[in-house]
């Protein structure tokens, strides 16, 4: 499975932006795809996820009520809309996926930067 994320950029406080995650490789029917994101010196951190067959959704607490995961079977991609960013969003944001029988993510995207300013 490839992953292709993008979408990133800069925006103020309040403001909004949504990533894609293209999916290509395989159909990926029963796997979950996620996002995470990196700030400068921290760890990386999830954001959220969502069950690629059924659409459940999941998010960390940081982010849940902003920012919505959502995916387009027909074109096997993935988004992440955010919505009243705050500078603390600023990170790297990355795109990940995993069979639906494994724990950890297998395939991850190249990251696309997002930017929040104040």
């Amino acid at each position: 499975v490839q992953l292709q994320a993008s979408g990133g950029g800069l925006v103020q406080a309040g403001g909004s932006l949504r990533l894609s995650c293209a999916v290509s490789g395989r159909t990926i029917s029963d796997y979950v795809m996620a996002w995470f994101r990196q700030a400068p010196g921290k760890e990386r951190d999830f954001v959220g996820s969502i069950i690629w067959s059924g659409g459940s959704t999941y998010y960390a607490g940081s982010v849940k009520g902003r920012f919505t995961i959502s995916r387009d079977n027909s074109k096997n991609t993935m988004y992440l809309q955010m919505n009243s960013l705050k500078p603390e969003d600023t990170a790297v944001y990355y795109c990940a996926t995993r069979r639906s029988t494994v724990f950890e993510y297998e395939s991850w995207g190249q990251g696309t930067q997002v930017t929040v300013s104040s």
